[in-house]
Order: structure tokens, then C-alpha cells, then sequence
């Protein structure tokens, strides 16, 4: 009988938790990259999860230590400190997965996105944990620009590369975060975990739906210097969709009544004046739009739109401030939000 009773009480609790809902989310969060990162996964009630967050942080040390330039022994610091031209410098399928990337935005942005910009990030100060809010002279820039240009950069098929130019340098922060946020977006995949959501320093993945059914609800940033991190410009869902946002309103320096922002035009050497302030681009990885999304703030809202209207499953916003203030959105055919 007592048996009998335990039986019916453990059946009267599942019972409960069914007429609940059959599945939870689960969170978790931490840093990465120099930024933060945060995931939710749904899942089934009873579904063990406490293993992800150690394989999450594994995943995103090995990545980080591929591509941080802030770290002296990891690959990108091994590429930027070797001196020798034409010697084949072997890298990971992670490095070398992010250049083969880097080389298609490279080519069809005509340049406007280059991962070699990291001699011209430290002549403007923006390279180093401290900004110098120096204005360098056009000399200083002029030299610099000699060693720009990812074309000075040969990827073998057998995944070494060889600089064209000794000091060539690699600066990959505009598009390391955006593979972070695929390569966890697949890990989950592989756990086999359908609905989740991935977000790394913004940067975002959405995979299938919420725990209520519904698709995915992201948020793009005020772009204004005084907007909190969670105030919300526009809404956007996302169902098996990554969202890369890129903004100059936060990163920047003033100097005689003049705005310098990080946001630099490989072409000429200096920062941006076109008035785009903030652009956010869906696509289906995270990688290209982590990117593509940098560039666009180069090549400017006519030449931008012009080339994501030529691109398939590719959608953009782009957000230009004008001199009074006000905010200008320019969006393709295919971008949605849902606060208009």
C-alpha cells in the first residue's frame, strides 16, 4: 500500500510540473573577449544542463586565445609579431575559418572592411586600454597606410599564411565575437539543443523559439552615449537568425569641437564622417554579419544599402545622426522591426 501511495504522490507531482509547462529555460552568463556573454537554452523539464557552462567557457577560452590581441602568445599575436615575409605561418581551423570570412567581406566590400587596420586602430590611440585622443598628422598616416590591406595576406588551402608585407597586422575584434557567437551556436547544435539564444557582446544568434513558442525578441541600442545598455531603439525576432550590431556612439573622442570615433575607413586613414552612428545587419551567421556590419558604417547608407539589397538572406539598418540630432533609418526591403 505504501508503495501504491509514493506511486501516486511521485505521478501527482509530474503531473503538476506537465500542467506547468514541459519545458524551462535555462541560463548562463560570464566574460569573454573583453565583454560579456550571456545564453538561454529551453529545454525539457527533467533535462540535466549543469555540464554546459563549463564546455561554454572552454569553447570561448580557445577562441579568445586564437584571436586576442590581448593575450602575447595566442595565434594573432604570433601572425602580427612575425617579421618574415613569404614564410607560411600555420594556424587552426578557428583562425583560419575567421580569414576565410574576412577574405569574402575584404573583396566584396572593395575594402571598406579590412582586418589589417590594426597599425592605423593605434596610431588614432583606440588600440590600447587607455586612449590617447591624439590627432596624428597626415605623414604619420600616409606611412602607416603602406602596411594596410588584407590582400597583403595569402591563405593557403592548407590552412598556413603568408604576408606579402612583414608588417602586416591583424585586428580581428570586429568580427571575433560574431564567430564566437555561431561556433556556441553550434556546440548547442551538437549537444542537441534546437532552441536557444547566443549573445556575445551584443552580437546575437537566435535558434528556433522561446520557451513560449514564439520567436525570439532582440533589442538594438539606442545609439546615443548616454543610453543604457538596455535601452531599446528598436525590436526585432529572430528565428534561426543571427543579428550583428556596430556603433561609434560609444568609442570615441572629441577634440576641437570635432568627433573622432573608432570607426576607421581603411581607404583614407581616418575615422568616419558620413554620419552613420549605428548599423545592425541580419543574416544567417553571425560571423559575416559581425562584420559586414563594420563595414557598412564605412561605406555609408547609399553605398551600404546598395550592396546588402545585392546580397540573399542578408538585412540591414542603418542609423545616421544628423547635425541637429535627429536619427535617420535607413532600412533594406527585408528588415522588420517591431515598434514602427
Amino acid at each position: 500500500m505504501r508503495i501504491i501511495i509514493r506511486t501516486l504522490r511521485l505521478l501527482a507531482v509530474i503531473g503538476l510540473l506537465a500542467g506547468c509547462g514541459d519545458s524551462k529555460e535555462v541560463r548562463f552568463s560570464g566574460r569573454t573577449m573583453g565583454t560579456t556573454y550571456h545564453i538561454k537554452v529551453v529545454v525539457s523539464y527533467f533535462k540535466q544542463t549543469d555540464y554546459l557552462k563549463k564546455e561554454i567557457e572552454q569553447r570561448l577560452r580557445e577562441i579568445n586565445r586564437s584571436m586576442s590581441t590581448y593575450i602575447p602568445d595566442s595565434e594573432i599575436s604570433r601572425f602580427n609579431t612575425a617579421l618574415k615575409a613569404d614564410l607560411p605561418i600555420c594556424i587552426s581551423d578557428d583562425f583560419y575559418n575567421v580569414l576565410t570570412v574576412s577574405a569574402t567581406l575584404y573583396q566584396m566590400t572593395q575594402g571598406a572592411w579590412d582586418g589589417t587596420v590594426r597599425p592605423l586602430v593605434a596610431l588614432w590611440g583606440f588600440g590600447g586600454r587607455k586612449q590617447t585622443e591624439r590627432i596624428p598628422t597626415q605623414e604619420e598616416i600616409d606611412t602607416v597606410l603602406r602596411n594596410i590591406g588584407f590582400d597583403k595576406i595569402v591563405i593557403q588551402k592548407n590552412k598556413c599564411l603568408i604576408k606579402k608585407n612583414p608588417r602586416i597586422a591583424l585586428d580581428l575584434g570586429s568580427i571575433a565575437k560574431g564567430f564566437g557567437t555561431d561556433q556556441i551556436a553550434a556546440m548547442l547544435r551538437k549537444q542537441g539543443f534546437d532552441n536557444f539564444l547566443v549573445e556575445i557582446g551584443g552580437e546575437v544568434y537566435a535558434s528556433g523559439v522561446r520557451q513560449d513558442g514564439q520567436k525570439w525578441r532582440i533589442g538594438v541600442n539606442t545609439p546615443h552615449k548616454e543610453s543604457a545598455y538596455d535601452q531599446v531603439y528598436k525590436m526585432v525576432t529572430l528565428k534561426d537568425r543571427a543579428l550583428a550590431t556596430s556603433g561609434d556612439y560609444r568609442n570615441f573622442f572629441e577634440k576641437d569641437g570635432r568627433r573622432y570615433s573608432h570607426v576607421l575607413d581603411p581607404c583614407t586613414g581616418y575615422p568616419v564622417q558620413n554620419g552613420v552612428i549605428s548599423v545592425s545587419v541580419m543574416a544567417n551567421d553571425c560571423t559575416f554579419a559581425d562584420g559586414l556590419a563594420t563595414a557598412l558604417m564605412v561605406m555609408g547608407p547609399d553605398d551600404g544599402l546598395a550592396l546588402v539589397k545585392c546580397l540573399n538572406d542578408v538585412e540591414c539598418l542603418i542609423v545616421t545622426q544628423s547635425e541637429d540630432g535627429c536619427l535617420n533609418n535607413y532600412y533594406s526591403p527585408g528588415f522588420r522591426v517591431e515598434n514602427d
